[in-house]
């Protein structure tokens, strides 16, 4: 059974709740990703939120906040979702479906040990998966 380690790109990178945006905004171009998980203060194994680059543009450039002041934890909202690694791909597809993600964090023994994004599906899943994950995660149902 192929599992969300396998499909999930290794080396994830938190940001903490504290640190401001255009830190955050560093941090993804540095490490080429577009989100990164948000710890909470001090704390890099309890998750609070994800932040992503459509995020900050969004929720703070477009807002005329400035980057430098607001922090990532201003931005965490609802509940993080994550998978275990040992999870299926099923239960990857779904958990990112339901809940309309196009980003999961993989956890395992409590840890974060990297991220599947929507590259990681289109690496690793058929064009039938990949279809219906689409229809499902981008539908305006």
């Amino acid at each position: 059974m192929t599992t969300a380690k396998d499909i999930m790109h290794n080396g994830a990178q938190w940001i903490p709740a504290h640190e401001t945006l255009d830190r955050a905004a560093q941090m993804m171009r540095d490490h080429n990703v577009g989100a990164l998980p948000i710890s909470a203060n001090g704390e890099q194994d309890r998750m609070v939120g994800i932040l992503t680059d459509r995020d900050i543009v969004v929720g703070c450039v477009a807002m005329g906040r400035d980057p430098s002041k607001v922090t990532a934890g201003e931005l965490a909202q609802g509940t993080p979702r994550w998978i275990d690694a040992d999870a299926g791909v099923d239960a990857v597809l779904n958990e990112m479906q339901q809940h309309r993600i196009r980003r999961l964090p993989v956890i395992e023994n409590k840890k974060l040990i990297g991220m599947i994004s929507e590259a990681d599906l289109a690496q690793h899943l058929s064009d039938e998966q990949i279809a219906g994950w689409a229809e499902k995660v981008y539908s305006r149902s």
